[in-house]
């Protein structure tokens, strides 16, 4: 069920949005260099297009959806040139975690060394 305030259904909806990947289930989106959320020189995210609100809400019927979510990411980690030297698949559930967008998105970061966070 998609709500009407959250910013990833809207941008599932707009037409005037890049979009990276799309498909019947999920679709992906680049977080441009200067963006706030940039973490790294390659960083998108993977996203349902059903509204998910986190993790904690994925039960065993968002399973082939969960399949999908990873095999596009990996599938635009290596067109991204990032798969060999190594990337990092990252979602974050809940106010400690600093889940900001409660909408299930799994986040690619790449292109650099990263460092140990947590």
């Amino acid at each position: 069920m998609a709500d009407d305030r959250c910013l990833f259904c809207a941008i599932r909806d707009s037409e005037t949005t890049p979009k990276l990947y799309e498909d019947d289930l999920v679709y992906a989106i680049e977080i441009p260099e200067g963006h706030p959320n940039n973490r790294a020189p390659v960083h998108f995210v993977v996203i349902p297009n059903e509204h998910v609100s986190s993790a904690l809400a994925m039960t065993d019927e968002n399973a082939s959806v969960a399949g999908r979510l990873f095999t596009v990411a990996a599938k635009l980690a290596r067109e991204k040139g990032i798969a060999e030297s190594g990337f990092r698949l990252l979602t974050n559930a809940g106010p400690d975690a600093n889940q900001t967008v409660f909408h299930f998105h799994l986040h690619c970061l790449g292109g650099r060394k990263l460092g140990h966070e947590g």
